[in-house]
């Protein structure tokens, strides 16, 4: 892409952001227009297709902070009259600016590469793709189908590693735009819906394990479930509060050379209808417990 192409560009104006706009600002506006444009989406929409086009590469240029903070640069000087200095101005020489070399080279660099002359590679492309979480932890083969620059439709098979975060950004060599010296790559940009029961920290696996309060107050032993599909048991102590978190080694995320835990964080439920032998039950329970004092240190620590 021509140097004159890029900087004449508001990519700013092509997201809908503010020129101040932080990195998740941009990206939250990015997912959006991205969903609505996607070609899978909008069926041959020639119009809507072009949009997907030029909102992918304002993204890829303002999500690379060196990209975004070279292309600010060039931007601003573009817009104060062009890479050409006015006739006659003192000191108005730029290459100053760009180390003494063409400013306009600058415009090569965001796409890899110095100022180079001969055949290029193609422009490198970005698409989004939502996983579950299950396919987030032990990884999964992506299968899309993307339109190419001159409308056709291709399969692409993308391996998704185990472990990825939300928001992670997996490279497909040499499925992105054609070019005389080659295809660029496309980057798949990964959103991870959230798990009714399990979340994670890290490569740790988290869940809240409801429990009852007489297995609070007794203990007990209770099967908990894993993202694997058996089961565990963990021990609950009596006495155990509401709260605590409980370890189970070895269940968590296996990444490597790497494996994490499982994090059970107990939670206890308090009955919302309690029929009248339940009831009568809880008043001798109270009159038993009536001599300790559960706020005593509650209320020393308020006086401090």
């Amino acid at each position: 892409m021509a140097a004159k192409d890029l900087y004449e560009k508001d990519f700013y104006k092509t997201l809908g952001v503010d020129k101040k706009a932080g990195a998740d600002e941009i990206k939250k506006k990015y997912r959006a227009l991205a969903r609505d444009l996607h070609p899978d989406k909008t069926k041959g929409d020639a119009a809507k297709e072009d949009k997907f086009k030029a909102v992918s590469e304002a993204y890829e240029i303002l999500s690379d902070d060196k990209k975004r903070a070279e292309y600010d640069e060039a931007r601003s000087l573009y817009e104060r009259g062009g890479f050409r200095p006015p006739q006659g101005s003192p000191g108005a020489d730029f290459s100053d600016m760009f180390g003494g070399g063409n400013p306009q080279d600058i415009f090569a660099n965001l796409f890899g590469g110095g100022a180079r002359r001969g055949p290029r590679k193609g422009q490198d492309l970005q698409t989004e793709a939502t996983i579950s979480f299950r396919e987030s932890v032990f990884g999964t083969t992506l299968d899309l189908r993307l339109a190419t620059d001159r409308g056709l439709a291709q399969n692409i098979s993308a391996r998704v590693p185990v472990g990825v975060n939300d928001g992670a950004k997996i490279r497909v060599k040499g499925k992105g735009a054609a070019g005389e010296a080659g295809p660029g790559d496309l980057f798949i940009l990964l959103t991870v819906k959230p798990h009714p029961i399990f979340s994670r920290a890290g490569e740790n696996l988290t869940l809240n394990l409801p429990v009852t309060f007489t297995e609070a107050a007794l203990g007990a032993d209770i099967k908990v479930p894993t993202l694997s599909g058996d089961d565990v048991t963990v021990r609950i102590a009596p006495g155990t509060s509401n709260g605590r978190t409980l370890r189970v080694k070895g269940r968590g995320i296996v990444k490597g050379s790497t494996t994490g835990d499982l994090l059970v964080t107990i939670q206890v439920q308090v009955p919302q209808r309690v029929d009248e032998k339940a009831a009568e039950a809880l008043k001798q329970f109270a009159e038993a417990t009536a001599a300790e004092d559960v706020r005593s240190d509650f209320v020393k620590k308020a006086k401090i």
